[in-house]
This record gives C-alpha cells, structure tokens and sequence, in this order.
C-alpha cells in the first residue's frame, strides 16, 4: 500500500467548498475555553462538510494563531457566527428551522448509536465547556440530548473528540 499525495486526494479548493452544498448540521460551542478545541471543531465540521458553526460565550473566534494552529485553514472554509449568550443562538436555530439536541449525559438521553437521523430534518448539536459542559438552561431549550456511551472511569470526552464523533455518526449516509 502506498500513501496518496495530497494532490491525489481530490479535495475542493476553498472556491469549491464555499459554493457546494453542505449538511444540514451546526455545531453550537457553548462556552469552550481551549482555542485548540475551537481550532478542531472547525477542521472536523470541515472534513463533514457542515453548514456552520456558532461559537458563543468565552469561545474565541478567529482570526487566531492558535485556532488557525488546528483548524489548519478549515476556520476559512466553515462559515460562522458568534453569539454573545448560547441561548440566543439556540433560539436563532430553532427559527432557521433547526432540531438542537445537546450532546450531554442527561436524564433521558439518546444514546448517539440508537440516534437516527432523518433525513428532512436540520440539526444543530450543542458542545459545552471543558469543564462544566452544556448549560443546563441551554439543555432545557434543546429538543433533545445525545449521550455517547463510555466505559472507562473518566465521565466526558474532549470536546474536540465528542465533535468528531457526533458529525461522523450525523454525516452518515
């Protein structure tokens, strides 16, 4: 086996990828702290080709050295929009049209693997603080949570890692 080029992979230009269609998915940071994780949200929500994320609160926004550290460029190519309160880009998605499930451990939650997606529907999945996680006022506006399942003894993932996983399972065709 050999490694393909970057040339041979095919990716869009950022032309290409400005104007192609993309999944009817946004990311909602609510309150994330590391500019690394804001930088790899970006390239995930790239790499799935996601409409957009909304970065809210403490969240940075770019132009950044250290979101551009991980975001690699991708904080060009996704579009996005700052919120100064979590709840106002919770209740901006909901008049756009947009389900908003936050991805939190809660009372009732989906567990992402019984999760499916349908396919008229617009989602926006909410990602909280390193810390504290998803407001628990923006959980009650939400129309849902998603959990992933875990097995060891630590309680949460990264947010940067929770992202890559909800987007790829959300992406699946």
């Amino acid at each position: 086996m050999r490694k393909l080029k970057v040339t041979e992979m095919g990716r869009l230009s950022l032309a290409e990828y400005k104007a192609s269609d993309k999944q009817p998915i946004v990311v909602v940071l609510d309150h994330v702290r590391s500019l690394y994780n804001v930088g790899s949200v970006f390239r995930s929500s790239d790499a799935f080709r996601i409409e957009g994320v909304c970065l809210c609160g403490i969240t940075a926004q770019p132009p950044h050295p250290e979101i551009h550290k991980t975001a690699l460029g991708a904080e060009e190519s996704v579009s996005w929009k700052y919120f100064e309160h979590t709840e106002d880009a919770v209740s901006w998605l909901k008049q756009q049209g947009y389900k908003v499930l936050a991805v939190e451990q809660c009372e009732g939650s989906t567990m992402l693997q019984d999760f499916v997606r349908q396919p008229e529907e617009k989602y926006a999945v909410v990602l909280g603080n390193e810390v504290k996680g998803v407001q628990q006022q923006v959980v009650d506006m939400c129309d849902g949570c998603l959990e992933i399942p875990q097995y060891g003894t630590k309680h949460s993932l990264n947010v940067s890692v929770t992202a890559g996983i909800v987007l790829w399972h959300l992406s699946k065709k």
